[in-house]
């Protein structure tokens, strides 16, 4: 340095740097502390719910935060992720952790089962058979009367003996064979509804409350019945294509797929719940509780609302005018 030059001006921030570095290092664990404790209330949180964090990367040691009062449930198949978001891969339990549904739960509707019993789809169908011997003879497809109704039971006959007990056994030809009882008892009911409604609409139906009343309700359970075979037949490819849990996608949404936790593990749509939702539809003209997805259910749906309505208003329309 030059004698009587003035050197470089002396840096006066030091001390605020070092105040700075202080500040963070005080901020450093206040944020740690922080994260710990947002941590821990989640973790207490699902503890109080019955369940455990859906991942192990939600906590830093989820081995420390295990709920004691849950028990695993047993090894099942791994499947994708479904609509509701609680059947995942192995290692995922979804929103729905710890305790019933632990990681890895598959719901049954999810996986292969051993199939519903053949005794609902039997009784229901029976009574679609039963329901066509009060209907008049002009309101009958085949004559003499009996003979549709023989042939409906030896259909129902055949299936029960290929599948006695539970459905979980078919080929092409059983396939068929349950397609063809539908397909026939839904073209019986339709011939009869055209015939009533024309009857109706000329004048020439329904002179009688009485058997008016009885020949409508006949008709309108039959159609509960038939469209409720229906459903139950393509909901995800059939009875038998559910049990194997060939299809991921459902054609009907019922409570218990978004609601696991409101039905038993073992859970499935069976046919009265098909039957129930056939009920609702052809009752309210819309659906419930019960949505439908695809496209082909919608308008199945559609076609019924149509057809109970048209029952409905007019047979009581003409009850009511004779009783008048």
């Amino acid at each position: 340095m030059m004698p009587g030059r003035p050197g470089p001006p002396e840096r006066t921030d030091g001390g605020q740097d070092d105040q700075m570095d202080s500040h963070a290092g005080q901020r450093d664990p206040d944020s740690a502390l922080i994260l710990e404790g947002i941590q821990a209330l989640h973790i207490r949180m699902d503890e109080l719910e019955g369940r455990h964090p859906a991942d192990p990367a939600d906590t830093a040691d989820p081995a420390s935060h295990t709920d004691p009062t849950s028990h695993p449930d047993p090894p099942g198949p791994a499947g994708p992720v479904g609509p509701a978001g609680f059947a995942g891969p192995a290692g995922r339990g979804g929103r729905f952790g710890g305790g019933r549904f632990g990681l890895g739960f598959v719901p049954a509707w999810r996986r292969p089962t051993e199939g519903e019993a053949r005794w609902q789809v039997s009784v229901a169908v029976a009574a679609a058979v039963a329901l066509q011997f009060p209907l008049p003879g002009r309101l009958v497809l085949l004559h003499p009367d009996w003979l549709l109704p023989a042939l409906e039971g030896l259909l129902l006959l055949a299936l029960v003996m290929a599948n006695p007990r539970r459905i979980n056994r078919e080929s092409r030809a059983l396939r068929l064979l349950g397609l063809t009882l539908a397909a026939i008892l839904s073209l019986a009911n339709a011939f009869s509804v055209a015939r009533l409604i024309i009857g109706l609409v000329n004048g020439t139906e329904g002179n009688t409350a009485g058997p008016l009343l009885v020949t409508g309700g006949a008709i309108w359970l039959t159609n509960v019945i038939v469209f409720g075979l229906w459903y139950w037949e393509f909901d995800r490819g059939g009875p038998v294509a559910r049990a194997n849990a060939d299809r991921m996608y459902p054609d009907f949404l019922f409570a218990q797929m978004t609601s696991p936790h409101l039905a038993p593990p073992d859970w499935e749509p069976a046919f009265a719940d098909y039957l129930y939702l056939s009920f609702t539809n052809a009752a309210a003209f819309s659906p419930t509780d019960v949505l439908p997805l695809s496209r082909w259910s919608k308008l199945a749906m559609t076609a019924q609302a149509t057809v109970s309505i048209l029952t409905v208003a007019l047979v009581v329309a003409r009850a009511v005018n004779i009783l008048r």
